[in-house]
């Protein structure tokens, strides 16, 4: 199972970003301590994670220091039946679509579910963020991607893909 996983936060105009290792996370707390921690570092008031696990679906995070739960968006809410960290995120708010009948890899069409709107104040409109997660033939990574071109972190997403 291929999983990538980075931290975002902004500090003023500049984006910051660093990728991360999800393999000891045990509970939601530990993702958005994680989370936290680079944002307290980088002087940022709110953080995102994003994660794209093997090209079947991906996940959004956003923590802000107010120290609110966090706001989780999955590109598909039965995969938190199938993968560890899907699983771990739908923790917060509940997520995840009742056990699939079908094999993971028989399932064409993404369920997206979460906060959709957890990108809206930073460019990308819930509706957008649906749309992008449903439509056919889109890959989580390229989501992703445009994500951080709309969120104005596309240079650092890109260098760490490489």
């Amino acid at each position: 199972m291929s999983t990538f996983a980075a931290v975002f936060a902004p500090n003023g105009g500049t984006w910051r970003g660093t990728e991360v290792d999800l393999g000891d996370v045990e509970v939601i707390d530990d993702i958005t301590d994680l989370m936290l921690d680079y944002e307290t570092e980088w002087g940022s008031d709110m953080a995102l994670l994003l994660v794209e696990a093997d090209d079947e679906w991906f996940a959004v995070v956003r923590v802000d220091v107010t120290g609110s739960e966090p706001r989780v968006y999955l590109s598909d809410g039965r995969v938190v039946h199938d993968h560890p960290v899907a699983g771990i995120l739908s923790e917060a708010g509940g997520l995840g679509a009742p056990m699939p009948v079908e094999s993971a890899g028989s399932r064409p069409d993404p369920r997206p579910d979460g906060d959709d709107g957890v990108l809206s104040d930073l460019g990308v409109p819930g509706e957008e963020l649906r749309s992008l997660s449903a439509g056919g033939g889109v890959l989580p990574g390229d989501v992703l991607a445009v994500v951080a071109e709309r969120t104005g972190f596309a240079e650092l997403l890109d260098a760490m893909r490489l």
